[in-house]
């Protein structure tokens, strides 16, 4: 390959997020921008690819990247339609109303939020903790200043739920598979992590000071709805199992799960001909799942050219716990699963403690930006005065609590070793 397709593939790397950061100046869809960059991008692999053997390596790698794509899609699809139908149905404000008490201060308010959004994450994957964090801000009808806020809440507690079992991040699993931590040790994560949650709880809740009143809704759920929640609640279930013991793809239990809910449904008369079952698989965002194949082609893009195999070394001129620290604030802007791969790929000598702390920081130093995790893209389809500018508001907020967080880890393994 010529050295200047290189720099023409980088290029267009940062146009791809120059279009996102700039959607409300240029006016144009952050998915149609970033779509087109990702599929030129590997347009222009294949055409300065002029032997066969390098014109065979990219083909295998677009295979792999868009398998990896598929999957992600998928894997969307239906999570996205459970939630769709339950949250059209009013079940997830029926359970919300429930627990919630009937009059309760923002703030308080806004730490429930935060730990709802950590602990379903830790349990399920972030995008399904995402869509249903945010039904849960969105059913509150708060103005629009505050929705934000809650917002950047869930977004960060989502993240950083994952990063303490296997199957709540990809990166986690990564660290895990290559033995460079164990599930307890993940599990003791969990705590550091709740930390920094707690401390960007608190001060995005300093503006707080009116009460909420939680005023009861009473949905008339039908016997259907309730079984398709069950339904949900065992996939994920289902899932978590199923990765562990049998390492069966996320993707093929929701599927499995998806092709369930159409057949309670159709059990229980709810699929008919004036209001078919499938037609909930319609109402998702597609944006977003557009938005996703975009960036995940310029990645790999940037993945066939090795672009991302630099930046390990940074471990060769910073210590390990700087160098951490650093990758999590370059996940904000680099999807973290090549740039976990890179890492691990460079086989970088590191200690337990060291290993903890970058699988906390990639983990959540996405939170920083909110193009830069799952969480914060599916966080901004669903709310829409949530943008790349509005988010940049927290930063400040946001780097404080991450710093926080980290410490704490590092904190945490120097103890688990010296003990």
């Amino acid at each position: 390959m010529p050295d200047v397709l290189y720099w023409i593939l980088i290029a267009l790397s940062l146009a791809g997020l120059l279009s996102v950061v700039l959607e409300d100046v240029i006016h144009v869809n952050k998915a149609q921008s970033v779509l087109f960059l990702g599929a030129l991008s590997w347009i222009l692999l294949f055409i300065f690819t002029p032997t066969a053997s390098e014109h065979e390596r990219v083909m295998e790698g677009l295979q792999e990247n868009i398998g990896e794509i598929a999957s992600l899609w998928l894997f969307l699809l239906a999570a996205m339609t459970f939630v769709v139908y339950l949250n059209k149905k009013g079940l997830i404000e029926s359970v919300i109303y429930k627990v919630l008490p009937k009059r309760i201060s923002e703030r308080k308010l806004l730490l429930l939020t935060g730990i709802f959004s950590f602990v379903f994450s830790s349990l399920a994957d972030n995008i399904t903790a995402t869509l249903i964090s945010v039904a849960l801000i969105l059913s509150l009808n708060l103005p629009a200043k505050k929705t934000l806020r809650f917002a950047a809440v869930a977004v960060f507690a989502v993240n950083s739920g994952g990063v303490s079992m296997i199957t709540g991040d990809v990166t986690t699993l990564m660290i895990f598979l290559a033995d460079k931590v164990s599930i307890p040790h993940l599990l003791m994560l969990a705590v550091p992590a709740f930390l920094g949650v707690t401390v960007l709880a608190t001060l995005l809740a300093r503006p707080l000071n009116s009460m909420v009143i939680i005023e009861p809704r009473n949905n008339e759920l039908q016997r259907v709805d309730i079984a398709i929640a069950i339904v949900f609640a065992l996939t994920i279930m289902a899932t978590i199992a199923g990765n562990v013991l049998f390492d069966i793809p996320p993707v093929l239990s929701f599927l499995s799960g998806l092709s369930v809910m159409f057949l309670v449904a159709r059990v229980f008369g709810e699929d008919t001909e004036n209001d078919p079952i499938m037609n909930y698989i319609r109402q998702i965002e597609f944006d977003t799942l557009m938005f996703f194949l975009g960036i995940l082609l310029l990645v790999g893009a940037l993945k066939e050219i090795h672009a991302l195999d630099s930046i390990v070394q940074i471990y060769n001129v910073m210590p390990a716990w700087a160098a951490n620290y650093s990758m999590g604030l370059l996940s904000s802007l680099i999807d973290n699963v090549p740039l976990t791969a890179a890492l691990l790929k460079a086989d970088v000598t590191m200690g337990l403690q060291d290993w903890l702390g970058l699988t906390y920081a990639v983990g959540v130093g996405g939170s920083l930006l909110i193009i830069g995790s799952a969480a914060g893209i599916v966080a901004m389809s669903k709310i829409s005065e949530l943008t790349f500018a509005t988010y940049l508001r927290f930063l400040l907020a946001l780097l404080i609590a991450y710093s926080v967080g980290y410490l704490a880890t590092l904190a945490l393994g120097f103890w688990i070793v010296a003990s």
